[in-house]
């Protein structure tokens, strides 16, 4: 029984032409030995059909033969889009230099004169083929860089166009400098500005209202990720007006310049309707619920009647839900005020351990009730404050503390010194807050479980209240946490100057 075995794949495919059969014997049986898979024919024009149906690697050419020589063969190679790229070794006996030269002129790669050696066809075989795959290596580099050339070209011209036509304000600037490279006319119209006035310009020269704290946060953001979402921004134009605006950066090479697209949503109209329908329902929803909690609190004195045992139950679950959308309407109108300038901190000197006292005192008994201990680790150091707002963000931080522990565990209240600021941390031992939530959760509404506010009764307006009064004081506030093993909440305020 016979058993096909695959053969294997040939080093390369040669055609050899010649006219005389011993030749083309010694040939096609030297270069089989070799591992080629070669075709062989008598005459130029079965050569030529051959090339053309399946064009080998290289091609041996006889010059002396019936009807149509080596060279014409070889023109007509040449001549054909199919065949001109295959390198074409002569092998003939005619041994003159202008034969050799016409061989060359016609197209020919090398020339061999017969009688030839063995070793020497075949090193000159083997050479040619190896040129031969690098020609076509560098042919399929050049084509796949032309297409690359080709596609970047197309993506920079729908690039250009949509940078050009958007409705939304973009610019370019560099990244180490901040300088504007290019804006769009959208940009321009909402700034006030010129091109020529801002091309070569940064934002602190065209004083557009943007900090260099901001520029540094944003920078340092682009250095983690290449991209920023939606950062809310002041932005000045030119006549003085502030308008609100949504910042979004990504990282992008120009021409071997590292630069920053900025794209600039203008938001001014929508926080004005916003801010004004925050504010109207939260002062229409202040009445009520005064009347609300003040009818509550008459029956729960049993003046009008005593209640049953359930009626009480369904008294103190209304009290507690009263009381959590009041907490909501004071922390909403107290951020859309500090937000709007209308509550001015009155910032008198204060001692930041005094503070700290005062507001674990103030969360004591919640302390007691879910069994959780509360050390002080206090230093004296003198600050800048509204002490009333820097109780409200200290009891803040320390109720959520309490409440996201669990029974027996630790928060800690600390003051740690540095040369020009001082560092308050608050660090509990409960659940973590997720990498992804350290960010989002000093904005408004934002919880780490939205199941969060049903359980614990936050608003999810807390830490964006306590992110703004810090940093209307000049610091600065931001979370860390392990999942599993608790958070610490850092604040960094200046010292009054320098004083300890």
């Amino acid at each position: 029984m016979m058993h096909s075995q695959p053969l294997d794949t040939p080093k390369a495919n040669i055609l050899v032409i010649d006219d005389t059969p011993e030749n083309l014997y010694l040939l096609a049986s030297m270069l089989t030995e070799q591992g080629y898979k070669v075709r062989s024919v008598t005459k130029g024009a079965a050569g030529l059909r051959g090339a053309q149906a399946a064009p080998p690697d290289l091609i041996l050419l006889d010059i002396n033969m019936p009807e149509m020589n080596g060279y014409e063969v070889c023109q007509c190679l040449k001549s054909s889009d199919r065949t001109c790229n295959i390198p074409v070794i002569f092998i003939s006996a005619m041994d003159d230099v202008l034969d050799k030269v016409k061989a060359f002129t016609v197209g020919g790669v090398d020339y061999i004169t017969k009688p030839f050696q063995v070793e020497e066809v075949l090193v000159r075989v083997e050479n040619h083929l190896t040129i031969r795959h690098l020609q076509k290596q560098l042919q399929e580099q050049n084509t796949k860089l032309q297409q690359e050339i080709r596609e970047r070209q197309q993506a920079e011209e729908k690039f250009a166009k949509a940078f050009r036509s958007s409705p939304s304000p973009i610019a370019i600037t560099t990244f180490q400098e901040g300088r504007f490279i290019d804006v769009n006319s959208s940009f321009l119209r909402m700034s006030g500005y010129s091109l020529e006035e801002i091309i070569g310009f940064s934002s602190a020269d065209l004083n557009l209202g943007i900090t260099a704290a901001q520029n540094y946060s944003t920078w340092q953001k682009l250095l983690e990720t290449e991209s920023v979402q939606n950062h809310e921004r002041d932005f000045r134009t030119q006549s003085g007006e502030i308008r609100i605006v949504l910042l979004s950066a990504e990282l992008i090479d120009l021409d071997g310049t590292q630069c920053i697209l900025n794209i600039i949503n203008d938001i001014t109209e929508r926080k004005r309707l916003e801010n004004e329908f925050i504010s109207l329902v939260s002062h229409e929803l202040r009445t009520p619920l005064t009347s609300l909690i003040g009818s509550l609190d008459l029956l729960g004195t049993g003046q009008l009647g005593t209640l049953t045992a359930r009626g009480e139950q369904v008294l103190n679950i209304a009290i507690t839900n009263i009381e959590r959308l009041n907490r909501l309407v004071n922390d909403i109108l107290d951020l859309e005020q500090m937000k709007s300038g209308k509550i001015a901190m009155q910032a008198v000197k204060c001692n930041i351990s005094d503070l700290l006292i005062q507001a674990a005192e103030a969360m004591e008994a919640m302390a007691e009730r879910s069994q959780i201990n509360l050390i002080i680790q206090a230093a004296t150091a003198k600050i800048l404050a509204d002490p009333d707002r820097m109780l409200q963000t200290l009891t803040n931080l320390i109720g959520n503390a309490i409440k996201f522990s669990e029974a027996g565990g630790t928060v800690w209240l600390r003051v740690k010194l540095q040369t020009d600021y001082v560092q308050i941390e608050v660090q509990d031992q409960g659940r973590g807050i997720p990498t992804n939530k350290l960010q989002t959760i000093f904005e408004r509404f934002q919880q780490v479980d939205v199941s969060d506010s049903r359980k614990k009764g936050g608003t999810g307006l807390g830490l964006a209240i306590c992110r703004n009064i810090i940093e209307q004081h000049h610091g600065k506030i931001w979370a860390e946490s392990i999942l599993g093993q608790g958070s610490t909440f850092y604040i960094i305020l200046p010292l009054l100057n320098g004083a300890l």
